[in-house]
């Protein structure tokens, strides 16, 4: 199953992304992306998300930039000089578009991301409050307090993430500490870090010689889950 690029409504404006459709309809999911962009690897997640019966969206954050898995530089410029608020706009964008979809059931989407995206699904969870019902961060997550960032006060949603046991971006300590906060906070929180994997895990692309095809499945299968008994 394939899917085709849309373009929706953002706030008086207009942004894109790649939408695939399951036949009948089901459960909206977002999906998004690492810091490369809206590469073919995402949209295939999409796909598959759409085998497995959901609605899924993934929003065109760079606007047409796009990083090689040789452009690690660029790919690094893209993620740091992407605007905050743009972003943030795009991803509701995308949420009004999945929730509005004749094909979509339910009144709450889910939201998988990684990387860059796990961050921003957690992000994005908390700014959304009760209309994203449950969050699948992989090897991403906010994990130091700024101005501007998350306080958790609207983050209502199931969040099982999955992290490496071995990653200089995302520290297994930093995110086991994240954790513990949100648990503190009465947060429905549980983060599995996987002992032996590196960072990017779960791209079958293997850009960062990391990719872990037993882990994947697990985590994936979690990820299923997640969003079948909570949408």
């Amino acid at each position: 199953m394939s899917g085709e690029m849309v373009e929706f409504s953002v706030n008086g404006t207009h942004a894109r992304g790649y939408l695939a459709v399951p036949d009948g309809g089901g459960p909206g999911v977002m999906v998004i992306q690492e810091w490369w962009g809206l590469a073919p690897q995402i949209k295939g997640v999409c796909d598959q998300l759409a085998v497995e019966g959901f609605v899924a969206l993934a929003p065109d954050l760079y606007h047409g930039e796009l990083a090689g898995h040789t452009e690690m530089d660029k790919a690094g410029e893209l993620m740091n000089t992407l605007p905050p608020d743009r972003a943030a706009r795009d991803m509701s964008g995308a949420i009004d578009h999945l929730l509005a979809h004749d094909a979509t059931t339910g009144e709450a989407v889910g939201v998988v991301g990684f990387c860059m995206g796990g961050m921003l699904t957690l992000v994005i969870a908390d700014r959304e409050g009760d209309r994203v019902a449950a969050a699948a961060p992989f090897y991403g997550a906010p994990l130091e307090r700024a101005p501007g960032g998350p306080d958790w006060s609207g983050l209502t949603a199931r969040v099982e993430g999955h992290f490496a046991g071995s990653d200089d971006f995302f520290p297994p300590e930093a995110v086991a500490e994240l954790e513990a906060d949100l648990r503190e906070m009465g947060k429905d929180v549980v983060f599995h870090v996987y002992e032996g994997t590196g960072h990017g895990f779960a791209n079958e692309e293997n850009p960062l010689g990391t990719y872990d095809e037993a882990t994947t499945a697990t985590a994936w299968g979690r990820t299923l889950d997640l969003f079948r008994g909570t949408l």
